[in-house]
């Protein structure tokens, strides 16, 4: 149930982002077909102001009720500088401006000032639809059911409602729905999606098993250890729901700009209504009242010039290209904030498997004793043929005729914790780890390379249960991805200084990886949590020292709580977890970490763009309201600048695209 509910709440919440959009829309069109109505009745009946201010208020209350709504909160919750606020002030001066003696209406720039805010929230609300669209439904790490055991019946229950010491049973292919004890059979449990740990883990009875993992070969029976609640699944999904809370609210570069420029603007003109008529009042005893309405329409006007239409058009704008510029090359940005964010970014944080390397394995090296070396990985290739180990299955890529060498091969037992023995045509074989090795008498040695080591021995088949000779070892290693040096490369060429690698392999494994790719640091042995206060210790000290941003790149389940923690979290969009991708801020579509230095690349060039558009229509607005100021600029020079500014603005912006 609680799975259903949540997927429901997913789709609601895209459903309702659509929804959202062909409602505003709608909007637009309606009121801007009112505000042409009204300027033709205008220009046709000569009505007293006010009337003529009832012609325009349909469409300006249509289209700005939302902008007027959110200033009102501002205000109420202490935010009051906010962009609502600047266009609210901007727009009201400007329907008021008719009402002053000798003053000409501005009702339709007033509502076209609104419509044009209006657009530029809907571009950037559709961009970042856009985005959301391609990024796949979350499918859930919470397991569905549960098999519970009660003599010789087996029901399905909710992880929810199984008690603590219940006897639950998992199938090949299955999550484990809750953590516990094995007390029957044995098998092999992926836990990429946990620890990151590219190699299955083989369980036997005895063994503790963490909810979250997928069996992948034998059927088991656990005796469960902890309730839903307590389990590292729920934890897990905990994790990510609260990381959100503390990520660092980044404001959106309108938003910042506005908590600037509107104060400066609002006291502006109150200062520019009330100090000059009272300094003539004092110094020229001339009448307050008189001058007071000069200074007031001065003071009006220059709200209307300052309202900075350029900017609520063409920033958005911008992001919208930057946004769309990112997504043809895949990548995928979930709203403008984050390329605010990814444009300051100090220091990537990588996840090790499926980041970094393939996350798949490969033989690395074949060291043979008493054998050759294709004989070696021959006789492996056959025990292991029927395994589902991810490992048999790298041994059979190594050798890949072995189907149609002849050799038969008969009596394969798997031994759980150990490996595979089998016959392969006259001799007996033994596959596994150092474990079996001294189980049949093997004198097996360690080896310098790092990597998953497999043993292998034979004996003829007459002889003694311990008389295996040793005939060599195979390795077998996660592959480093061929664009990671060339991701590590490009982002120090950025300027990116700092490289952290954070990997729940172990130690000698992360640092064979970060050697090949020259990343300066390295931790290992990480669980989920771990990895999470890592990141938030680093976001401590970035925040002391610099002004810059922390990035994590990750992909499986074990990393969504920390793609959710870090300043901006990147996940690898291919081969990627469901959860990391819902859970991350930027989605790269195709594993390819190199688009990591792309992303960033780009996200600078569109803060840059968003930064000309603001001096270019700031610069223009400045010289206008110095005219405005000595009532030397026209309402029509006022309106022309604005046009005239947003139009130039909205091309830079389109070179976004």
């Amino acid at each position: 149930m609680e799975e259903h509910h949540h997927e429901h709440h997913h789709e609601h919440h895209h459903g309702h982002h659509e929804h959202g959009q062909h409602r505003q829309l709608w909007l637009l069109a309606v009121s801007a077909v009112l505000l042409i109505a009204a300027v033709v009745l205008e220009k046709t009946l000569s009505l007293p102001t006010w009337q003529t201010l009832l012609l325009y208020l349909p469409a300006y209350l249509l289209v700005g009720h939302e902008t007027l709504h959110e200033a009102y909160e501002g205000i109420t919750h202490g935010d009051a500088f906010n962009e609502h606020f600047l266009m609210s002030v901007a727009t009201i001066g400007a329907l008021a401006i008719g009402f002053l003696p000798e003053a000409e209406t501005e009702f339709a720039e007033a509502v076209a000032v609104m419509l044009f805010f209006q657009v530029g929230e809907l571009f950037e609300g559709y961009a970042e639809g856009q985005s959301r669209k391609s990024i796949a439904h979350l499918m859930d790490i919470r397991p569905d059911v549960a098999h519970v055991v009660s003599g010789d019946t087996i029901a399905d229950v909710a992880p929810e409602q199984v008690a603590v010491g219940s006897t639950i049973e998992v199938r090949p292919g299955e999550k484990v729905p809750l953590d516990g004890v094995v007390t029957t059979g044995s098998t092999d449990l992926n836990t990429m999606a946990l620890t990151g740990e590219s190699l299955p883990r083989q369980t036997a009875v005895g063994d503790e098993v963490t909810s979250g993992c997928i069996n992948m070969t034998g059927v088991v029976r656990l005796r469960t250890t902890k309730n839903y609640g307590e389990s590292t699944v729920a934890k897990i999904i905990d994790l990510v729901e609260h990381a959100t809370e503390h990520k660092s609210e980044s404001e959106t570069f309108i938003t910042r700009f506005a908590r600037l420029y509107t104060p400066i603007v609002v006291f502006a003109a109150l200062a520019l209504a009330v100090v000059p008529p009272a300094l003539l009042f004092f110094i020229g005893h001339l009448p307050f009242a008189e001058t007071f309405a000069t200074w007031l329409y001065r003071a009006l006007m220059f709200l209307v010039v300052s309202c900075p239409c350029a900017l609520v058009i063409s920033v958005p704008l911008t992001f919208f290209g930057g946004i769309g510029g990112a997504s043809k090359k895949g990548i995928l940005v979930k709203g403008a904030n984050f390329m605010d964010v990814l444009a300051k970014v100090g220091t990537v944080v990588f996840d090790k498997t499926g980041t970094l390397t393939h996350g798949q394995f490969a033989v690395s090296a074949v060291h043979p004793e008493t054998i050759d070396e294709r004989q070696l990985l021959h006789l492996a290739a056959h025990v292991e043929h029927f395994t589902t180990h991810p490992i048999g299955a790298a041994l059979r890529d190594a050798f890949p005729d072995e189907a149609t060498d002849g050799c038969s091969v008969t009596h394969v037992e798997e031994l759980a914790g150990m490996g595979v023995r089998a016959q392969v045509g006259s001799l007996l074989v033994c596959v596994g780890n150092s474990k079996l090795m001294e189980t049949v008498g093997a004198k097996w040695h360690p080896c310098t390379h790092t990597g998953t080591i497999i043993h292998v021995a034979t004996a003829p088949l007459n002889a003694e249960r311990s008389a295996f000779t040793y005939a060599g070892h195979i390795i077998i290693n996660d592959r480093v991805k061929t664009t990671s040096g060339e991701a590590i490369a490009s982002l120090k060429r950025l300027g990116v200084g700092r490289m952290v690698m954070l990997t729940g392999d172990q130690q000698e494994v992360a640092d064979d990886v970060a050697r090949q790719l020259d990343i300066d640091e390295v931790h290992a042995h990480l669980m989920p949590a771990d990895k999470v206060a890592r990141v938030e210790q680093l976001l401590g000290n970035q925040r002391q020292h610099t002004q810059t941003k922390v990035a994590f790149v990750g992909d499986g389940i074990n990393d969504a709580p920390v793609l959710a923690r870090a300043d901006v979290g990147i996940a690898m969009g291919g081969l990627g977890s469901d959860a990391a991708i819902e859970a991350a801020d930027v989605v790269i579509m195709d594993d390819n970490p190199a688009k990591i230095a792309t992303a960033i690349q780009l996200a600078r060039r569109t803060l840059a763009i968003a930064r000309q558009n603001v001096w270019l229509a700031i610069g223009i607005k400045a010289a206008v309201l110095m005219l405005a100021a000595t009532g030397m600029a026209t309402m029509g020079m006022a309106v022309f600048a604005d046009v005239g500014v947003t139009v130039l603005a909205v091309l830079n912006a389109m070179r976004t695209l």
